[in-house]
């Protein structure tokens, strides 16, 4: 319980530094969106590629892990 308890008050310390980072400067908040891009592309390619390959379903995950980039990359360019 005071490992758990320790942890989410390290996230509640994240969240408020992130959050005066932000609100402090606009030249802060790109650099923070790519940072936590980054992170979760490491987790992506570190965790969750090896784990479904590992079963047998390599070309359905490479072709869904494809086709979600591809869908990224057509909702960026749609203007809502």
């Amino acid at each position: 319980m005071l490992i758990s308890l320790a942890i989410g008050l390290l996230e509640v310390a994240g969240v408020w530094i992130g959050f005066g980072l932000g609100t402090a400067s606009a030249a802060f908040l790109p650099v923070m969106l790519g940072f936590a891009g980054g992170a979760m592309l490491y987790v992506t390619s570190d965790e969750m590629i090896p784990e479904t390959h590992a079963h047998g379903y390599q070309k359905q995950a490479t072709y869904a892990l494809l086709m979600g980039f591809v869908t990224l990359l057509l909702l960026e360019r749609i203007d809502f």
